[in-house]
């Protein structure tokens, strides 16, 4: 069979847009219904994970460099500034068995 001398295109990962290689790092945030309250989670990676929390789960702490989730209110009824100023970091374990 003939080789083909014609050049291969080849895709580069810094063609990728930036804003969504940001987002995969990030996490996703999503909306969770606990218990009848609906809570907004986002994950924080290992990297983004810079200051440490207390879990309010098991009261540890959550270490810098460590993933962990970013737990508040989407339904509060002192309005979304409020939730966002009460939002918990939680240990991912400590979140899925609240």
């Amino acid at each position: 069979m003939p080789r083909s001398n014609r050049p291969r295109r080849r895709r580069r990962a810094a063609e990728h847009d930036d804003g969504d290689l940001s987002r995969l790092l990030s996490g996703w945030k999503r909306s969770e219904v606990r218990r009848g309250v609906t809570w907004n989670i986002q994950p924080v990676s290992a990297a983004r994970a810079l200051k440490e929390y207390i879990c309010p789960g098991c009261g540890g702490v959550v270490e810098p460099g460590n993933p962990h989730l970013v737990a508040w209110r989407a339904d509060g009824v002192l309005g979304d500034s409020a939730d966002l100023a009460a939002r918990r970091h939680w240990h991912s374990h400590c979140w899925s068995i609240s």
